[in-house]
């Protein structure tokens, strides 16, 4: 049995510094990871990758050819995997023996919650492979300085997550800037828990922009909290302490903590009712660590 990641996100939210990342820290585990590049947009890559997709079609060929723009062309590409899925299974087989999986998907969210051949690839890997994977959705943590950006994201999660069908775990990834853009109206708990969204609507309606929108806002909101799915980890990819927590959930998630277990069902019981430690106390730490408190800031201001 084999097992890995699904790495997605939109553009621009850190998924190949993600693989990047995780590749080395999994690899200070001991882990005998491979990163599969399954993102033909991606050409400067920061990390070796063991399978390219460039190696067999490229977005600049198909662009060039079909008379696509970058979103047509991606579809195309992955509709054209899909159909050569011999080929990704073939690249594979080698690996599956030893190796941890990461594939980097590309950042076109369309792929993900409107079109199929993602979910298509995943699902035949899945059952052709014997694979046990889980979807890790990075988003921008930047996100929840804006109420309004921080409920589309909320949106793209669930979709992504009701479409997927996978093991599903969301990220707010760059927990380190996360107060380059502003402050937060509330604590960070509010927005990893995805906590009561009417509080964010005082905030929305001072935007006159979303003003006119309160109706559909508020029904919007109700959809996201009547499923309750949706909850988020964070991330500082350059911190050892918040990779490790992540690598954690991941590993329960997917069953990896189950693998070298080999012992009676009590055993893996008590692995399996063991607490995740991703609570309050640690989203506080989280915020301590990042995040500078109104008090702090008044002072400062006071000084200046």
């Amino acid at each position: 049995m084999v097992f890995g990641q699904v790495v997605i996100g939109p553009p621009g939210s850190g998924k190949t510094t993600y693989c990047n990342g995780m590749s080395q820290f999994l690899s200070l585990l001991g882990r005998k990871v491979a990163v599969v590049n399954l993102d033909p947009a991606n050409d400067a890559l920061s990390y070796e990758c063991a399978i390219n997709i460039e190696d067999l079609i490229k977005l600049s060929d198909v662009m060039a050819e079909h008379s696509l723009g970058p979103n047509g062309g991606l579809v195309y590409c992955m509709d054209y995997l899909e159909k050569n899925i011999d080929w990704l299974e073939g690249k594979l087989k080698p690996l599956i023996e030893d190796h941890y999986l990461l594939f980097d998907f590309p950042g076109q969210v369309e792929l993900f919650f409107l079109h199929s051949n993602a979910r298509s690839v995943i699902n035949k890997l899945i059952k052709k492979l014997n694979l046990r994977l889980t979807a890790v959705h990075l988003i921008d943590a930047h996100l929840c300085c804006d109420p309004g950006k921080y409920v589309s994201a909320l949106l793209l999660s669930l979709s992504t997550m009701l479409h997927l069908e996978l093991p599903h775990i969301n990220v707010l990834s760059k927990i380190d800037l996360i107060e380059n853009y502003g402050n937060l109206a509330f604590n960070l708990d509010f927005y990893t828990d995805v906590q009561d969204l009417s509080y964010l609507q005082h905030h929305l309606e001072q935007d006159p922009r979303s003003a006119k929108y309160r109706k559909l806002t508020k029904e919007l909101c109700d959809v996201i909290d009547d499923f309750g799915l949706v909850n988020f980890s964070t991330l500082d990819i350059q911190d050892k302490e918040s990779v490790g927590n992540l690598v954690k959930l991941i590993d329960k998630s997917n069953g990896y903590i189950f693998s070298s277990i080999d012992s009676s069902a009590v055993e893996f019981s008590k692995i399996a009712a063991a607490p995740l430690d991703w609570d309050y106390y640690r989203t506080a730490a989280v915020q301590e660590k990042y995040m500078k408190d109104d008090e702090f800031v008044q002072q400062t201001s006071r000084m200046q």
